[in-house]
């Protein structure tokens, strides 16, 4: 929502009215006092700024819920829940309309500029979101785990060689640029330089030499290795315990939460239902999410780019939330942020878990970010 500041004119009063007039210089002045009012608070009025507003009685079913997600195999599960009706059947009479986005980043701004009500988005910008917020953003599932690889050239064998080399992540202080970052300050490595390239930028510069490699979300780092000639120099499940991290979570606007519950547990019905359906359709489920990549994207992958992408993810409503104070953290190592973010009230798995006690399965475990 934009918004326009109003400047009030200036009154001046003459050195003599007669005091007919009287009234009328006072409406002015009040006037200009209500125009000066009006102009501070809709300055303040940004998400961005204005953190959680007080909470609100649910006002029943959204009209409209505004759903945003990338055109990745890393959000496979909102790619199935849109194509194949998993949403819509949840929500009912609410229109669902989907919203495509290359990046983390830009997806925050959608939200803060609340022109999107949930996103399945990286981990990495959904704390970001909650930061800028003041709060105002709540996790409230999971929905993929693993998928992330930092791919090179051959002749690079260890990490010491990335020094003086040009590795890409997807964006500014997305999930994998916080990765690469901590990792390459971690390591101590000297003078490497990180590029931001969108996916498909990141593909051609490395076919064509001008990149060294990339810390990339599946099909991307597949893509690389199968179809570009990378290797893995580094899988990301690796380096976490039980090899388990969020790569894609959801999240939506506190606001709209408050005001709509029923529209986000549909969501999350939704979600749930496209989950068991891919893991009970694998090679359908493949079909679906590399039509949606042909219709969003452009191009589809081959089979054994598929194939080696879905063996590298788990689709899961588990958010892994342990995980997130050491995510916070990776943000202050990375240089991305100068201090961790206090991640108390973050998450709000009251709708989640009301659906998983439903269907008669555990709920997640909050480790410490709900109120």
């Amino acid at each position: 929502m934009r918004l326009s500041r109003h400047h009030p004119s200036r009154v001046v009063p003459s050195e003599r009215r007669p005091p007919v007039r009287t009234h009328h210089r006072t409406r002015l002045l009040a006037a200009a006092f209500a125009a000066l009012t009006l102009a501070g608070s809709m300055a303040g009025c940004s998400r961005a700024d204005s953190g959680p507003k007080t909470e609100q009685k649910s006002q029943g079913a959204a009209a409209e819920v505004r759903l945003g997600y990338f055109p990745n195999v890393t959000h496979a599960p909102a790619l199935i829940g849109v194509k194949q009706g998993f949403f819509a059947k949840e929500l009912g009479s609410t229109k669902l309309t989907p919203q495509t986005f290359n990046a983390g980043p830009e997806e925050v701004n959608a939200l803060l500029g609340d022109s999107l009500d949930i996103a399945f988005i990286g981990s990495g910008p959904a704390i970001n979101a909650f930061t800028k917020s003041k709060g105002a953003i709540q996790l409230v599932s999971g929905a993929v785990t693993g998928g992330a690889q930092l791919v090179v050239k051959p002749e690079i064998a260890a990490p010491e060689q990335l020094t003086g080399k040009n590795i890409a992540t997807p964006s500014l202080a997305n999930t994998q640029d916080v990765a690469l970052k901590k990792f390459v300050a971690e390591k101590k490595l000297p003078d490497v330089k990180i590029t931001n390239l969108d996916n498909p930028k990141t593909f051609d510069a490395f076919k064509k030499g001008e990149l060294d490699g990339g810390w990339l979300p599946e099909p991307w780092s597949s893509r690389l290795v199968l179809d570009a000639g990378a290797k893995v120099l580094v899988d990301e499940k690796n380096l976490w315990p039980e090899g388990k991290f969020p790569t894609t979570v959801v999240i939506v606007r506190s606001e709209f939460l408050q005001q709509h519950p029923e529209t986000v547990t549909a969501i999350l019905k939704g979600e749930l239902a496209a989950i068991e359906w891919a893991k009970t359709n694998p090679a359908e489920a493949k079909t679906v999410v590399n039509g949606e990549l042909k219709a969003l994207a452009g191009s589809t992958l081959s089979e054994a780019v598929l194939d080696r992408a879905f063996s590298g993810i788990e689709l899961g409503i588990d958010p892994v939330a342990s995980t997130f104070a050491q995510l916070a953290q990776d943000s202050v190592t990375a240089g991305v942020v100068k201090s961790a973010v206090d991640l108390k009230g973050f998450a709000d798995f009251g709708p989640l878990n009301a659906v998983l006690s439903e269907q008669g399965k555990p709920g997640v475990n909050a480790s410490g970010l709900t109120k």
